[in-house]
């Protein structure tokens, strides 16, 4: 009599049949290989380095060419990258897309069926970029986290100026630019005189001189000073270490490899963008240099939008087939669940991306933007509001970029005219249709 495994084979063709699985976990890791392939196909390696090089070699052993495992937490990350640079194919899936038969739920159930179910060619890898990308993106990633560590510490010192009713935000609009962060250090330093403090501020300010020098009078006290300085002096440690994450970024962009540069327009003629939250101008022209294009073309991106969105998707389109497969994986397509001929769900898929994330602050710097893009946000955020604008804004900027990197295509924003003549052509079109349905014929009159 056949056992339920020989009837599946037989039901079921073997795409991979060098296909092992693994069941990550914290302490250890499950592997599982075809039957025939050791005398005990499912093993358990501790999650030291010296077992996971183990566990490589004999996988080797075994002839096994990929393997398939879940994405659980950061545990999967030591053993990806040591089976990839062994030379297997390394398939990381999505744990809901591998879950277990109900009732059989143990480490060794776990590993064999991820092992058969990726034998029969029934799982789909995660995207992962390519090593350089990976590093780039720990950087980015970083620099991210330090960037919000300072931010706490922005409203730390916020908070102990307003202690002293300092009410520095009332005629400054960034504590952190050149004059607040020379009052703020002046203070520290012992200076108290309205005076002398207002001198330090920079012209151009929008707030007259005897105002600010009114919000600078304030009740000093030892301990909401003693606060402030320790705020300070963290802002500063983090600043420190968000310049040393760029510099890595900069040393790591100029080892990638040169691509002709299809841009050709005069530095002079771009566009200013806006410099919140820019980084090193040298990463600027290694960005450029590597991607062959200057993204900062697009209205809305920065270097920061853009370099953040390179290091989580890379430099290679062709991982995607088209723009709508692009769009979809960033969750910024509609995602129609129907049955019977009829949408039971529709809306974009909850996806933690932040090259999605990017894309969707770029949208809304498009609000005042003199640009096709930004007439297209207007329009949107008029029809459909102001939420769902964004995500069709941003997944507009995800076509832009995908036909950037993938063809070379110069960007060339049309203007507002264009867009404004493209729509009203949509409308007479959709009038003319209309009219026909109904029987009637529309005659546009000589303007």
């Amino acid at each position: 009599m056949k056992t339920n495994s020989e009837k599946l084979k037989n039901d079921f063709l073997l795409v991979n049949k060098n296909a092992a699985g693994i069941d990550i976990g914290s302490r250890e890791h499950y592997v599982a290989v075809p039957s025939d392939r050791s005398e005990k196909p499912v093993r358990s390696f501790q999650t030291f380095t010296s077992d996971l090089h183990s566990l490589a070699n004999w996988l080797k052993e075994c002839k096994i060419d990929t393997v398939a495992m879940e994405s659980t937490g950061v545990y999967w990350i030591p053993v990806f990258q040591i089976l990839e640079e062994k030379g297997f194919k390394v398939y990381l899936v999505n744990a809901r897309h591998v879950k277990n038969v109900p009732g059989r739920k143990s480490d060794v159930s776990d590993c064999q069926w991820i092992q058969r179910l990726h034998s029969f060619g029934l799982l789909s890898a995660s995207f992962q970029p390519d090593a350089m990308t990976r590093e780039l993106r720990a950087y980015l990633r970083q620099r991210d986290g330090l960037v919000r560590y300072a931010t706490a510490h922005i409203q730390h010192m916020q908070k102990s100026l307003t202690q002293m009713n300092i009410l520095l935000h009332n005629v400054i609009s960034d504590i952190t630019g050149e004059s607040g962060m020379a009052i703020i250090r002046a203070i520290i330093n012992g200076e108290r005189d309205p005076d002398e403090l207002v001198k330090l501020c920079r012209k151009g300010l929008k707030n007259p001189p005897d105002v600010i020098k009114k919000s600078l009078e304030g009740n000093y006290l030892n301990e909401h000073i003693f606060t402030l300085t320790q705020a300070v002096a963290q802002y500063d440690f983090y600043q420190k270490q968000i310049l040393e994450c760029e510099n890595k970024i900069n040393e790591l962009l100029a080892k990638f490899p040169d691509r002709e540069i299809k841009d050709k327009k005069d530095d002079a003629l771009r566009k200013k963008k806006n410099k919140k939250n820019m980084i090193n101008p040298e990463i600027k022209e290694h960005l450029k240099r590597a991607t062959g294009i200057d993204l900062t073309q697009i209205d809305g991106f920065n270097t920061l939008t853009a370099i953040t969105i390179i290091s989580e998707v890379g430099l290679d389109m062709s991982k995607w087939k088209t723009e709508k497969h692009f769009t979809s994986w960033l969750g910024l397509a509609p995602e129609n669940k129907i049955s019977g001929g009829k949408i039971l769900k529709s809306g974009t898929k909850k996806i933690k991306s932040r090259a999605s994330r990017a894309l969707r602050q770029a949208a809304q710097t498009l609000v005042r933007s003199q640009s096709y893009l930004g007439a297209y946000y207007r329009k949107m955020r008029y029809r459909l509001g102001a939420g769902k604008a964004n995500v069709a804004t941003a997944r507009k900027l995800a076509v832009l970029f995908y036909n950037l990197m993938k063809h070379g295509i110069e960007f060339k924003d049309f203007g507002i005219d264009y867009f404004e003549n493209k729509f009203k052509e949509r409308n007479i079109a959709n009038l003319k249709k209309r009219a026909l349905d109904l029987g009637f014929t529309l005659i546009q009159s000589p303007s």
